[in-house]
């Protein structure tokens, strides 16, 4: 059973989002905010498994109840995906910085926020080619940080490689595919990456290898 939080200011929303949510035997909405600090309120109480934020919320952003989610040890099991009404914009890259598992817009279709639900329980990022689009076009328009982010020296030439190909939106079986190696080995890779570089999951993952210029957007 996936259990699920709602946060959004909009209660027309939630309501629709629950809807969706509880047909589904394998999901469990387990509680509902209308703003960032009674969410996060929420998430610390319940602990669910997947927390939907709206970016735009009064009294605390989606953004800053994400940011105390991540910062939160208690809370290192709990997955965010970030809900907003406009589009993909200079939102999703401070969303990710900040520890979301994600993005969605709010018209996206039933069955895609189902497998979107599946998709970031499993623990993997919900990295639309569009999302990954607007992440490269962040930092073509800027290079890579100074100095090398902590952690990165401490990448196996493997570990590196893989980082790269994660970074680049390849599947765990498309980068076992592209290195001959198996899907279990990419995925060992892939946690002892960012067991090393502190990442949450997979998304952060990707933030890394763009932020530390291991990956150089094409075009850049």
């Amino acid at each position: 059973m996936i259990r699920v939080a709602l946060i959004d200011d909009q209660a027309l929303m939630r309501a629709g989002f629950r809807a969706l949510l509880e047909a589904e035997d394998a999901v469990e909405v387990v509680g509902e905010a209308a703003d960032g600090a009674r969410g996060l309120a929420l998430v610390r109480a319940l602990v669910p498994d997947i927390a939907l934020i709206d970016v735009q919320m009064p009294v605390m952003t989606g953004i800053e109840t994400t940011r105390h989610i991540a910062a939160d040890p208690a809370l290192a099991a709990v997955r965010v995906v970030m809900l907003t009404n406009y589009g993909l914009d200079e939102y999703v890259f401070e969303a990710l910085r900040a520890g979301a598992s994600g993005f969605l817009l709010k018209d996206t279709e039933p069955a895609d926020l189902l497998q979107a639900i599946e998709v970031v329980a499993r623990g993997e990022a919900l990295l639309s080619p569009a999302v990954t689009r607007t992440l490269i076009g962040e930092f073509v328009s800027r290079p890579p940080d100074r100095a090398t982010p902590p952690g990165l020296d401490r990448l196996t030439r493997r570990e590196r490689e893989v980082t790269a190909l994660a970074a680049r939106g390849l599947t765990n079986e498309e980068i076992a595919a592209h290195m001959v190696i198996s899907p279990f080995t990419v995925k060992t890779h892939i946690s002892r990456a960012m067991t090393k570089l502190g990442a949450r999951d997979r998304a952060q993952l990707v933030v890394f290898a763009y932020e530390s210029g291991l990956v150089v957007a094409r075009g850049a």
